[in-house]
Protein backbone atom coordinates (compact mmCIF):
# COMPACT_ATOMS: atom_id res chain seq x y z
CA UNK A 1 0.00 0.00 0.00
CA UNK A 2 1.01 3.43 -0.80
CA UNK A 3 0.73 6.34 1.61
CA UNK A 4 1.18 9.74 1.35
CA UNK A 5 3.71 11.10 2.36
CA UNK A 6 1.94 13.32 5.25
CA UNK A 7 -1.07 12.33 7.09
CA UNK A 8 -3.16 13.49 10.01
CA UNK A 9 -2.85 11.72 13.50
CA UNK A 10 -6.02 12.45 14.81
CA UNK A 11 -5.45 11.41 18.93
CA UNK A 12 -7.22 14.37 20.66
CA UNK A 13 -9.18 15.59 17.86
CA UNK A 14 -13.04 15.78 19.26
CA UNK A 15 -14.68 17.92 16.41
CA UNK A 16 -16.09 16.34 12.51
CA UNK A 17 -15.10 20.08 10.85
CA UNK A 18 -11.09 19.42 12.02
CA UNK A 19 -11.21 16.62 9.74
CA UNK A 20 -13.19 18.23 7.32
CA UNK A 21 -10.95 20.61 6.82
CA UNK A 22 -8.25 18.82 7.20
CA UNK A 23 -9.57 16.51 3.89
CA UNK A 24 -10.12 20.05 2.27
CA UNK A 25 -6.68 21.13 2.22
CA UNK A 26 -5.43 18.12 1.10
CA UNK A 27 -4.95 15.14 3.41
CA UNK A 28 -5.48 11.79 2.05
CA UNK A 29 -4.90 9.64 5.08
CA UNK A 30 -6.62 9.51 8.73
CA UNK A 31 -4.88 7.70 11.30
CA UNK A 32 -7.09 6.83 14.63
CA UNK A 33 -7.51 4.06 16.79
CA UNK A 34 -10.55 2.68 19.14
CA UNK A 35 -8.36 3.93 22.39
CA UNK A 36 -8.55 7.26 20.87
CA UNK A 37 -12.29 7.17 21.43
CA UNK A 38 -13.04 9.77 18.72
CA UNK A 39 -13.27 7.22 15.66
CA UNK A 40 -16.97 8.72 15.49
CA UNK A 41 -15.15 12.23 14.97
CA UNK A 42 -13.18 10.84 12.11
CA UNK A 43 -16.36 8.71 10.65
CA UNK A 44 -18.70 11.74 10.67
CA UNK A 45 -15.49 14.19 8.91
CA UNK A 46 -15.54 12.30 6.13
CA UNK A 47 -18.88 11.64 5.50
CA UNK A 48 -19.06 15.57 5.45
CA UNK A 49 -16.61 16.20 3.51
CA UNK A 50 -16.64 16.09 -0.76
CA UNK A 51 -13.11 14.62 -1.09
CA UNK A 52 -14.32 10.90 -2.79
CA UNK A 53 -14.06 7.86 -0.02
CA UNK A 54 -11.86 5.86 -2.69
CA UNK A 55 -9.17 8.59 -2.34
CA UNK A 56 -8.55 8.06 1.51
CA UNK A 57 -6.98 5.92 3.68
CA UNK A 58 -8.89 5.79 6.68
CA UNK A 59 -6.50 3.51 9.71
CA UNK A 60 -7.13 2.82 13.09
CA UNK A 61 -5.76 0.08 15.28
CA UNK A 62 -7.28 -2.51 17.74
CA UNK A 63 -6.38 -1.95 21.21
CA UNK A 64 -4.15 -4.47 23.82
CA UNK A 65 -7.42 -5.83 25.52
CA UNK A 66 -8.95 -6.96 22.42
CA UNK A 67 -6.49 -8.65 20.40
CA UNK A 68 -7.70 -12.00 21.21
CA UNK A 69 -9.35 -13.72 17.67
CA UNK A 70 -13.16 -13.10 18.98
CA UNK A 71 -12.32 -9.47 20.47
CA UNK A 72 -10.59 -8.58 17.24
CA UNK A 73 -13.53 -9.35 14.92
CA UNK A 74 -16.24 -7.69 17.56
CA UNK A 75 -14.41 -4.48 17.99
CA UNK A 76 -13.24 -4.06 14.29
CA UNK A 77 -16.69 -4.42 13.36
CA UNK A 78 -17.69 -1.51 15.84
CA UNK A 79 -14.86 0.51 14.57
CA UNK A 80 -16.85 0.06 10.95
CA UNK A 81 -19.75 1.22 12.69
CA UNK A 82 -18.50 4.12 14.28
CA UNK A 83 -16.22 5.32 11.03
CA UNK A 84 -19.21 4.78 8.57
CA UNK A 85 -17.35 2.49 6.63
CA UNK A 86 -17.68 -1.15 5.03
CA UNK A 87 -14.12 -1.44 5.20
CA UNK A 88 -10.76 -0.16 6.70
CA UNK A 89 -7.87 0.67 4.21
CA UNK A 90 -5.01 -0.15 6.76
CA UNK A 91 -5.78 -1.85 10.59
CA UNK A 92 -3.16 -2.07 13.16
CA UNK A 93 -2.32 -4.07 15.95
CA UNK A 94 -1.50 -1.24 18.73
CA UNK A 95 0.51 -2.58 20.48
CA UNK A 96 1.49 -6.23 21.45
CA UNK A 97 1.31 -6.35 25.11
CA UNK A 98 -1.79 -7.51 27.18
CA UNK A 99 -3.73 -10.20 24.97
CA UNK A 100 -1.94 -10.34 22.01
CA UNK A 101 -0.75 -13.68 21.10
CA UNK A 102 1.34 -13.88 17.67
CA UNK A 103 -0.23 -17.03 16.79
CA UNK A 104 -3.98 -16.32 17.38
CA UNK A 105 -4.04 -12.65 16.54
CA UNK A 106 -2.67 -12.00 13.69
CA UNK A 107 -4.76 -15.13 13.05
CA UNK A 108 -7.21 -12.92 13.07
CA UNK A 109 -5.80 -9.94 11.07
CA UNK A 110 -5.28 -12.59 8.10
CA UNK A 111 -8.91 -13.54 8.14
CA UNK A 112 -10.07 -9.77 8.59
CA UNK A 113 -7.98 -9.57 5.30
CA UNK A 114 -9.29 -12.18 3.24
CA UNK A 115 -12.67 -11.32 4.25
CA UNK A 116 -12.10 -8.26 2.54
CA UNK A 117 -13.18 -6.54 5.71
CA UNK A 118 -9.44 -5.12 6.09
CA UNK A 119 -7.32 -3.52 3.14
CA UNK A 120 -4.21 -3.68 5.03
CA UNK A 121 -2.37 -5.18 7.94
CA UNK A 122 -0.67 -3.20 10.09
CA UNK A 123 1.79 -3.00 13.63
CA UNK A 124 2.83 -0.33 16.29
CA UNK A 125 5.31 -0.27 18.63
CA UNK A 126 7.21 -3.58 18.04
CA UNK A 127 10.33 -4.22 18.46
CA UNK A 128 12.62 -5.93 16.03
CA UNK A 129 12.08 -9.37 17.07
CA UNK A 130 8.39 -8.72 17.30
CA UNK A 131 8.55 -7.84 14.05
CA UNK A 132 10.32 -10.89 12.52
CA UNK A 133 7.90 -13.16 14.75
CA UNK A 134 4.95 -11.24 12.78
CA UNK A 135 5.79 -12.16 9.55
CA UNK A 136 6.22 -15.54 10.41
CA UNK A 137 2.80 -16.09 11.61
CA UNK A 138 1.31 -13.34 9.11
CA UNK A 139 0.09 -14.67 5.66
CA UNK A 140 -0.36 -11.24 4.34
CA UNK A 141 2.65 -8.91 4.24
CA UNK A 142 3.32 -6.02 6.35
CA UNK A 143 1.94 -3.11 5.64
CA UNK A 144 2.86 -0.02 7.91
CA UNK A 145 4.87 -0.06 11.46
CA UNK A 146 3.88 2.75 13.46
CA UNK A 147 6.11 4.15 15.86
CA UNK A 148 7.07 7.27 17.96
CA UNK A 149 9.73 9.15 15.86
CA UNK A 150 10.65 12.47 16.29
CA UNK A 151 14.27 13.94 16.80
CA UNK A 152 14.54 13.62 20.37
CA UNK A 153 13.66 9.80 19.91
CA UNK A 154 13.98 6.96 16.90
CA UNK A 155 15.03 3.65 15.34
CA UNK A 156 17.60 3.14 13.52
CA UNK A 157 17.07 -0.19 13.65
CA UNK A 158 13.39 -0.26 12.93
CA UNK A 159 14.24 2.39 10.29
CA UNK A 160 16.67 -0.69 8.98
CA UNK A 161 13.82 -3.29 9.04
CA UNK A 162 11.12 -1.48 7.36
CA UNK A 163 13.93 -0.74 4.79
CA UNK A 164 14.79 -4.13 4.49
CA UNK A 165 11.28 -5.51 4.15
CA UNK A 166 9.89 -3.17 2.10
CA UNK A 167 7.05 -1.24 4.60
CA UNK A 168 6.25 1.98 5.69
CA UNK A 169 7.62 3.17 9.20
CA UNK A 170 4.57 5.65 10.14
CA UNK A 171 6.32 8.00 12.44
CA UNK A 172 3.91 9.52 15.17
CA UNK A 173 4.44 12.41 17.37
CA UNK A 174 6.88 13.30 14.50
CA UNK A 175 6.84 16.78 16.01
CA UNK A 176 7.73 15.67 19.46
CA UNK A 177 4.81 16.90 21.32
CA UNK A 178 6.40 20.62 20.82
CA UNK A 179 9.31 19.94 21.95
CA UNK A 180 11.01 20.47 18.38
CA UNK A 181 11.11 24.25 19.35
CA UNK A 182 13.35 23.47 21.90
CA UNK A 183 16.13 21.99 19.89
CA UNK A 184 18.90 24.44 19.66
CA UNK A 185 19.64 22.22 16.00
CA UNK A 186 16.50 22.02 14.92
CA UNK A 187 15.79 25.85 15.70
CA UNK A 188 18.72 26.84 14.04
CA UNK A 189 18.16 24.84 10.71
CA UNK A 190 14.56 26.42 10.62
CA UNK A 191 16.41 29.46 10.69
CA UNK A 192 18.40 29.01 7.85
CA UNK A 193 15.74 28.14 5.74
CA UNK A 194 13.58 31.17 6.99
CA UNK A 195 10.51 28.04 8.25
CA UNK A 196 9.70 26.45 11.49
CA UNK A 197 11.55 23.45 13.45
CA UNK A 198 8.39 21.94 12.78
CA UNK A 199 9.25 21.91 9.24
CA UNK A 200 11.85 20.94 9.81
CA UNK A 201 11.34 17.93 11.58
CA UNK A 202 8.74 16.52 9.38
CA UNK A 203 11.35 17.44 6.46
CA UNK A 204 14.22 15.51 8.06
CA UNK A 205 11.55 12.66 8.48
CA UNK A 206 10.40 12.37 4.77
CA UNK A 207 14.30 12.64 3.90
CA UNK A 208 14.26 9.05 5.46
CA UNK A 209 13.33 6.19 2.95
CA UNK A 210 10.31 4.38 3.89
CA UNK A 211 9.30 7.33 6.52
CA UNK A 212 5.89 8.59 6.27
CA UNK A 213 4.81 11.43 8.93
CA UNK A 214 1.57 11.67 10.95
CA UNK A 215 1.34 14.71 12.71
CA UNK A 216 -1.46 15.89 14.46
CA UNK A 217 -3.02 19.75 14.35
CA UNK A 218 -6.38 21.15 14.48
CA UNK A 219 -6.13 24.71 13.03
CA UNK A 220 -6.17 25.56 8.52
CA UNK A 221 -2.87 27.18 9.58
CA UNK A 222 -0.78 24.37 11.08
CA UNK A 223 -2.76 21.50 8.81
CA UNK A 224 -1.45 23.44 5.86
CA UNK A 225 1.74 23.99 7.24
CA UNK A 226 2.71 20.30 7.96
CA UNK A 227 1.81 19.38 4.66
CA UNK A 228 3.54 22.40 2.98
CA UNK A 229 6.91 20.82 4.79
CA UNK A 230 6.77 18.39 2.15
CA UNK A 231 8.27 20.97 -0.29
CA UNK A 232 11.31 21.79 2.11
CA UNK A 233 14.21 20.18 1.12
CA UNK A 234 17.21 19.84 4.07
CA UNK A 235 20.83 18.73 2.90
CA UNK A 236 22.36 15.74 3.64
CA UNK A 237 24.81 17.41 6.18
CA UNK A 238 21.37 19.24 8.07
CA UNK A 239 19.90 15.49 8.42
CA UNK A 240 23.13 14.06 9.35
CA UNK A 241 22.97 16.90 12.53
CA UNK A 242 19.61 16.08 13.33
CA UNK A 243 20.72 12.04 13.48
CA UNK A 244 23.36 12.95 16.21
CA UNK A 245 21.18 14.86 18.24
CA UNK A 246 20.31 13.03 21.49
CA UNK A 247 17.49 10.44 21.70
CA UNK A 248 16.40 11.48 24.93
CA UNK A 249 12.76 11.70 25.14
CA UNK A 250 10.38 9.15 24.60
CA UNK A 251 7.21 10.50 24.85
CA UNK A 252 5.07 7.31 24.78
CA UNK A 253 7.20 4.39 26.76
CA UNK A 254 4.97 1.15 27.08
Amino acid sequence: MELPPVGLGTMGIETPSTIETALEVGYRHLDTAQIYDNEEVVGDGLAASNVDRAEVIVATKVWADSLDPAAVSATTTESLDRLGLDRIDLLYVHRPINTYTPETTLSAFDDLYDAGTIGAVGLSNFTVDQLREARQQLAVPIAAHQVECHPLFWSPELLADARKHDYHLVAYSPLAGGHVREIDTVVDIAEDHETTPEAVSIAWLLAKRNVVAIPKSSSRRHLEANLDAQQLQLTDVECRQIDEIGRTLELYPE
